[in-house]
């Protein structure tokens, strides 16, 4: 039988108030597609279920059947899909090291509102993983995506300097924003979130030091071709012997979205951006 959730749904609404003016309030649609519904119901089951006429509106004993028993079944029916949609899985897109403590915290109060749970994907371009839809969402840092993607600025993260603990900027406590300029600047082209365009024109790093990841970026650095700029995070999660970070006067911090297709379908994506930026520690508005 060719029979849809929304055709049960017009029925039972009918069966309560039996006024179809109410039932179709409640169900917020017309009337004439309530109407629909509850006849394309009774064709599918090849009887009445509801007498109409212009004063009354009256259950026929096959109504009042279906009514005691779908009254029944389908709140148990929307309980297990509900259960069925809270716990699915969200797949986080990211580049490299995701912020912290926002992630953890994030994940936790998420989890804890709901039954899904949150997969940490790493993908060189999240997104374009975005866009192909390899994952449902993506922390992505610097200039937020082009094209129809949704992206929600929630995050500026401290930028510190990495340099060679043989480098003579190793003996300093703090550099400069404006003090990299007679200095190569180690630059990760596929994920890296400083290059020399983050400077005024006259202050930039003259010479650029080219890798593809960040294993080579620290490598680079220690190595000492060049200095680099990473988010505060990494000092804390990727340290090196071979490697000094310093804080850095007056840098611009370093913006951070989450980024999500606005054709999503996926159930628990907005209760995931919900705890997200629930637990992001500056105020944020969204830009398309």
């Amino acid at each position: 039988m060719d029979v849809e959730l929304r055709h049960l749904r017009a029925f039972l609404a009918v069966a309560r108030h039996l006024s179809f003016s109410r039932a179709a309030s409640e169900l917020r649609v017309t009337q004439p597609s309530l109407s629909r519904s509850v006849q394309r119901l009774e064709a599918a089951l090849g009887t009445r279920l509801v007498r109409r006429t212009s004063r009354r509106v009256a259950l026929t004993p096959a109504g009042r059947y279906a009514q005691d028993r779908l009254g029944r079944l389908l709140p148990a029916l929307d309980s297990t899909l509900n259960a069925i949609r809270d716990s699915g899985t969200i797949r986080l897109g990211f580049a490299w090291l995701l912020p912290d403590p926002w992630t953890q915290r994030a994940v936790v109060r998420f989890e804890n509102a709901t039954r899904g749970t949150v997969e940490p994907v790493r993908h060189d371009d999240p997104a374009a993983a975005v866009d192909l839809g390899e994952v449902d969402v993506a922390v992505i840092r610097g200039a937020p995506p082009g094209g129809n993607a949704i992206s929600v600025p929630f995050l500026g993260e401290r930028r510190v300097a990495a340099v060679s603990t043989s480098s003579p900027l190793a003996g300093r406590d703090r550099l400069g924003w404006d003090g990299f300029r007679d200095w190569p600047l180690v630059v990760n082209t596929v994920s890296g979130t400083t290059t020399p365009a983050d400077w005024a024109a006259d202050q930039a790093p003259g010479d650029v030091v080219a890798c593809g990841n960040f294993d080579e970026w620290l490598e680079l650095v220690a190595a000492g071709r060049g200095v680099g700029v990473v988010p505060d995070s990494a000092a804390r999660r990727s340290p090196h012997a071979w490697i000094r970070f310093l804080p850095i006067d007056d840098a611009p911090p370093i913006p951070v979205h989450i980024v999500h297709s606005p054709s999503s379908r996926h159930p628990l994506l907005r209760a995931f951006v919900e705890a997200a930026m629930a637990e992001r520690p500056c105020r944020a508005s969204g830009t398309r």
